[in-house]
């Protein structure tokens, strides 16, 4: 059920009302019989389920879940270092090439 906001044309009190879609919009305060009308207001920021926040700033049980979980899963996989072939072929190759010339430069502007 949607919460609107009211403000009381006499006394300047603005409130909340809690009613449905359908329901007519009220007409008078209250509380000092003064002319209301609803205001818009900003829809409310709600977040459900997994947000920001969850997956952000971690609790500390949760760090240590995850520490012993890539530990437990870190001796599975076979190592990921390669050897370094292409160091030493590039360097055994002797080949080296030259810088490459610069760019000409563009003509002067004339306005």
């Amino acid at each position: 059920m949607p919460t609107y906001e009211y403000e009381c044309s006499k006394c300047r009190r603005v409130f909340e009302v809690r009613q449905r879609i359908s329901e007519p919009a009220l007409t008078t305060h209250e509380g000092c019989g003064g002319e209301i009308h609803r205001l818009i207001s900003p829809a409310p920021f709600i977040l459900k389920g997994e947000g920001w926040y969850v997956t952000d700033y971690p609790s500390e049980a949760r760090k240590k879940a995850k520490e012993a979980e890539k530990s437990s899963n870190g001796g599975d996989k076979p190592s990921d270092k390669k050897p370094s072939d292409k160091k030493t072929s590039d360097a055994s190759s002797g080949s080296t090439t030259a810088p490459s010339a610069p760019a000409s430069t563009p003509a002067p502007k004339t306005d």
